[in-house]
């Protein structure tokens, strides 16, 4: 049942803890989730405040998604089912509970109601920036002020916002090889100890580790930690037929193949081309619109476009023709460059691309060699 904001005090029994739940077989579950409980049985009170909903009711929502424009809302409900929800998806929970003072906590808990209000409930989402998590670490900051005390000292690790999120999902997997196509080299540079909290598990590792400045002295910020549920673990499963790298390994030894009879048959396969430049062109198309006309900060700077150039899409109409004009070749000639352009950024760590289309890239550099030296007779 969804609460209404409380203005009722709580009692000097009450507890205020951080909830993380592990992450789920879906893409959208695959990085965990935070959300902020508070429990006070003098009241009858124990109610989850979580800040990862969003509506699927909302008018014109898979557009709103697209453009990174969707709305997401603080919901306030019933501890217990939230709990047996994730627990029914075999996703462990772990509760951490804050030392707070008493007028602390009362704070926290006005703070949180106030931002349950209907005017104050929604917010833009941000995938690295902004989102159930981050939440988390900005409402007490928010609260306490100078006096929370985040060390950097919880990771040791290194690693860029890309690297980050394929802790979580396969590289080998088509949600990795979606989102490696779709993010751009914004999420290649390194992220703070601060900017890894966009994770639910960095979250917990930064709160684990804080520290809060109280009358007698500075102290953990965390009193007690405890394991509500512990997922069981599942059997490993293989895939490999249906993932990525296999399907572009055939899709490369089709192009190749292809390429092989032509050049032995001294022809073209027109229909190739157009299909390789449609497709390209058209992911090209996508891969613009999410740069230059969304509201997402991850798909900006996307050098995927350097295999996906959105000309392509055009040309498509001029390299079905028997014989092309003569610019068509110089055109091939420049997708050459841009290729190797890729391998470029690509060891100089510019941008990370996604592993499963080095197959691909091959053969499209392969196709793309003899049609320059087919279009040239």
């Amino acid at each position: 049942m969804m609460l209404q904001a409380q203005y009722v005090p709580l009692s000097e029994a009450a507890k205020v803890s951080i909830l993380t739940m592990g992450p789920g077989d879906n893409l959208y579950d695959k990085f965990g989730h935070s959300a902020f409980r508070i429990e006070d049985p003098t009241r009858g009170f124990d109610a989850v405040y979580n800040y990862g909903v969003y509506d699927f009711d909302t008018p014109n929502f898979y557009t709103k998604f697209a453009q990174g424009k969707l709305l997401y809302k603080l919901e306030g409900v019933n501890s217990q089912p939230f709990i047996d929800h994730y627990i029914a998806q075999n996703r462990w929970i772990k509760q951490q509970e804050l030392d707070l003072s008493y007028s602390e906590k009362q704070e926290l808990f006005t703070f949180l109601n106030n931002n349950l209000k209907p005017k104050n409930k929604y917010y833009k989402y941000d995938f690295f920036y902004d989102n159930c998590a981050t939440k988390i670490r900005d409402v007490l900051v928010n609260v306490l002020g100078d006096d929370i005390i985040y060390t950097a000292d919880f990771t040791s690790e290194d690693k860029t916002f890309r690297e980050l999120i394929q802790q979580n999902v396969h590289w080998n997997t088509w949600g990795s090889v979606g989102m490696d196509v779709a993010i751009g080299a914004v999420t290649d540079k390194k992220a703070t100890t601060w900017q890894y909290q966009f994770l639910p598990d960095y979250v917990f590792l930064a709160t684990a580790t804080a520290d809060l400045k109280q009358n007698n002295g500075i102290q953990p910020l965390v009193a007690n930690t405890e394991t509500i549920y512990e997922a069981t673990k599942k059997p490993p499963t293989s895939d490999f037929l249906t993932s990525p790298l296999f399907i572009f390994i055939l899709l490369a030894l089709a192009i190749i193949g292809y390429t092989y009879r032509d050049a032995k048959r001294h022809v073209r396969s027109r229909a190739l081309d157009v299909l390789i430049f449609g497709v390209t062109g058209c992911i090209g198309v996508i891969l613009c619109l999410l740069w230059f006309a969304t509201d997402h900060s991850a798909t900006a700077n996307n050098y995927n476009l350097l295999w996906a150039f959105p000309f392509n899409l055009l040309i498509a109409f001029f390299i079905g023709k028997s014989r092309p004009k003569v610019w068509v070749r110089r055109y091939v000639l420049f997708l050459v460059l841009l290729l190797v352009l890729l391998v470029m950024h690509w060891f100089t760590g510019v941008q990370e691309f996604a592993y499963a289309f080095i197959p691909l890239f091959v053969a499209l550099a392969i196709r793309f060699v003899y049609l320059i030296r087919v279009l040239k007779d």
